[in-house]
């Protein structure tokens, strides 16, 4: 072993350092759901900034100084504080914010959020089924983004009025109707966030023929 490492010190040093990159700095994360259509899709591979918000302990939730804070519209990664899953789903309320939905249109501080622009189409769901969908801009509290809604589909389009706690955060799926986010799993506290995906790195159609989607890599997210 001794010899092995002498010999190939340089490759080794190589793995170290890519390691604590990809555990401490950056990483990536791979979309297997649809819960972040239309702006995330199944299969894309995301770019993720770990130092966003906290410089952590690799391979721990233990942060040892703050770089920054969260902020409505972030896309984040995050540890379900529900069964220790890994999500990404938008940040749409901070600590002491009061958020609320009333058959699914979302209210933060007793601001209404604004709709426009909707487009329908035939939406693919994970079952092989296919199912009517909307596609809407979205405007509320300082941020804006595409969301997707499936009528046809049962979710909660209900809840609240809810404040969430200090040091929590409440997230949404952009797909509303189908997406495991606080409205199931309830609020994510900061140490359970990884950090802040912005950039989709590359995709493939992993529900079609998985071909690559080259007009998706390097995308900004919004």
């Amino acid at each position: 072993m001794k010899e092995f490492l002498k010999q190939n010190r340089g490759f080794v040093s190589f793995l170290v350092c890519f390691g604590f990159f990809r555990l401490a700095i950056a990483d990536w994360n791979p979309i297997p759901t649809g819960s972040m259509r239309p702006n995330i899709l199944e299969g894309d591979v995301v770019l993720v900034n770990r130092v966003a918000y906290d410089f952590k302990l690799p391979l721990s939730d233990v942060a040892l100084f703050s770089v920054g804070n969260p902020q409505r519209g972030d896309i984040i990664t995050f540890t379900s504080p529900k069964d220790g899953v890994r999500l990404i789903k938008r940040l749409v309320a901070l600590p002491g914010d009061v958020v609320e939905m009333r058959n699914e249109v979302l209210t933060i501080n007793g601001a209404t959020a604004e709709y426009s622009g909707p487009d329908a189409f035939t939406e693919r769901l994970d079952n092989g089924s296919t199912t009517s969908a909307l596609q809407i801009r979205e405007r509320v509290a300082g941020s804006e983004r595409t969301v997707q809604f499936l009528p046809d589909v049962g979710a909660q389009r209900n809840f609240g009025p809810l404040v969430v706690p200090k040091d929590n955060y409440f997230f949404l799926g952009d797909n509303r109707d189908n997406s495991a986010d606080s409205r199931y799993i309830g609020f994510v506290p900061r140490h359970l966030l990884i950090g802040k995906a912005h950039r989709i790195m590359v995709s493939a159609a992993i529900k079609d023929d998985w071909l690559p989607r080259l007009e998706r890599t390097g995308l900004r997210l919004e």
